[in-house]
């Protein structure tokens, strides 16, 4: 009878979870070396599979600890966890205590990590610089915290000396330190020639040089910073903002080039605010400088009408720092925009108290003087506030002009007339100031000084489509001279086809010359257009019209 010889199945590398250790192996070195996110993912993930095919593998264990504690998805206690389960399976594994060691450092457990890399030295025999250097680190510590002897400073001597020289025969660590010199070497040469090259103004040359380095070392994180920041001084922001965001790509953890992303679009894209808001709020996980960034998310938010989102945000940063004027200000704004009046009154005034600087405080009170009297038409705080603004800067004509507003609004016109007076002796070549001048002489019938002033408003900005209007309606009803004042018209038409007063104007001005063709056509386009602007009062125009032909 012959007898079947019985044989154990081939188990492969990959099979029995040594192959897939050592391609995370090569993952990891590669993500030392090169701080790549990409490699760090890959050694994650190869570590894990190793673990599925092969649980009594320790190595993976202590390994995926240290890399999940980089990524931040598990505590300093979860890797001490890990490691507990690698020292289980191995206990001699001197590799296992270092790592338990020096998780147990940044727990703070000193004692238990100088246990930890005592142990790995008497388990590493003569590979056992790292070991003894960590612990030399350990002791030193103790000693700058005063907490030491002077055992413990000839124990720190003796095991960084003996640590330094046995690294010669530390042959991992001696293969690592090759490769990361290879590495830095290649790095140095390529960045140093791109930013020779950029000293001496030759972009393409440096740009070059950073591409080459870039495949050569595949240091995606520093040369697509480098690229991206010689393509905005040669204001190519397409090519910027691309090796910004392959940069951002390589290393998520870099905040530094997330800033300059968020920026670049923030500055050059703003009709892509959304992405803009993912780039801030990205960098709000990193914990720093949040107050600045819930600033310029309130602004972003604000670009977006969203106005309770940019309230929310204005009000983080004003918390975090309640004293910072721009914070209070930008608040107020957004609550104006969300017609929270009193609340933005509030924090206006906490913005003019802090007063960093007096023409910004200066339109901080124009404002809230506007405020005042636009919207809770107390008359008096605004009449305040607008001369506490002129006070701090007397040279700030947008508030003196409101002023003058203010007091038309009350029909103090020689008040009104004095202050747009003022106005112009501030800013001489304001065309708006003579237009507002124009008005208020007006309303006194003071026609000839009226027309002076909107004929200088005309000449100052002749696109300026009320004074070309308001100097019509002055030769029209103030003059009697309705063939002058077509003209001023219809130059207010030319400049806005959508100036509903205007055309009204004209037609009256037709009708007092009694060219009723031309007043009925205007007549009727003043109709038209009032159906969509609904300045006039429609049964006025319809009677105007039907009475040309009574």
């Amino acid at each position: 009878m012959t007898e079947q010889t019985l044989t154990p199945p081939l188990i492969t590398p990959l099979e029995n979870g040594n192959g897939i250790l050592e391609e995370a192996r090569c993952a990891h070195e590669k993500y030392l070396i090169k701080q790549q996110e990409d490699d760090l993912e890959k050694a994650i993930s190869c570590y894990v599979d190793a673990i599925k095919n092969n649980p009594s593998l320790p190595e993976a264990y202590y390994r995926l600890a240290s890399l999940l504690l980089i990524k931040g998805q598990i505590s300093v206690e979860g890797a001490l966890e890990q490691c507990k389960t690698a020292i289980s399976l191995e206990p001699n594994n001197p590799n296992a205590h270092i790592y338990t060691g020096y998780f147990q450092c940044l727990n703070g457990n000193l004692t238990e990590a100088e246990k930890e890399f005592s142990l790995a030295i008497s388990r590493s025999g003569q590979n056992s610089a790292r070991p003894r250097l960590f612990l030399s680190k350990v002791l030193l510590n103790r000693i700058r915290s005063n907490q030491s002897n002077v055992k413990d400073i000839v124990k720190f001597l003796y095991y960084f000396l003996s640590g330094s020289m046995m690294i010669m025969w530390d042959c991992p660590s001696l293969k690592m330190f090759y490769k990361f010199l290879a590495n830095d070497f290649s790095v140095f040469s390529y960045k140093t020639l791109g930013e020779t090259f950029e000293k001496m103004r030759l972009f393409p040359s440096a740009l070059n040089a950073y591409s080459k380095g870039l495949e050569k070392t595949s240091q995606g994180n520093l040369f697509y910073q480098k690229m991206g920041d010689l393509s905005l001084e040669c204001n190519d922001i397409d090519s910027c903002r691309e090796c910004y965001k392959r940069a951002y790509e390589v290393n998520p953890t870099n905040r530094e080039i997330l800033i300059k992303l968020a920026t670049i679009n923030q500055t050059y894209f703003p009709d892509d605010v959304d992405t803009t808001i993912d780039y801030y709020n990205s960098l709000l996980e990193f914990g720093q400088d949040l107050d600045k960034i819930y600033y310029e998310l309130g602004h972003l938010y604000l670009a977006k009408s969203d106005k309770v989102h940019a309230v929310s945000a204005f009000k983080l940063a004003e918390e975090i720092n309640p004293e910072n004027p721009y914070y209070n200000n930008s608040l107020a704004y957004a609550y104006v925009k969300a017609e929270l009046y009193d609340d933005a009154i509030e924090y206006y005034q906490r913005a003019i108290k802090i007063n960093p600087d007096a023409e910004w405080t200066s339109i901080v009170c124009h404002a809230l003087g506007a405020i005042y009297s636009e919207i809770k038409e107390n008359y008096e705080a605004a009449e305040a506030t607008f001369n506490a603004g002129m006070i701090l800067d007397p040279k700030n004509v947008d508030i003196q002009l409101s002023l003058g507003d203010l007091f038309m609004t009350q029909n103090d016109i020689d008040r009104a007339i004095k202050t747009y007076c003022d106005a112009i002796s501030v800013d001489p070549l304001n065309y708006l100031t003579y237009a507002k001048t124009g008005l208020a002489l007006w309303e006194k019938d003071y026609l000839e000084e009226s027309i002076v002033a909107f004929h200088k408003s005309i000449e100052l900005n002749a696109d300026f489509e009320i004074s070309q209007n308001n100097l019509g309606v002055v030769y029209l009803d103030g003059m009697g001279d309705p063939k002058e004042s077509i003209q001023y018209f219809q130059n207010a038409i030319n400049i806005n086809p959508n100036y509903t007063l205007a055309y009204f104007n004209i037609a009256r001005a037709y009708q007092a010359i009694d060219d009723k063709s031309h007043a009925a056509e205007y007549y009727q386009m003043t109709l038209d257009l009032n159906k969509i602007t609904e300045e006039l009062d429609e049964k006025d125009i319809r009677k105007r019209l039907f009475e040309l032909f009574e």
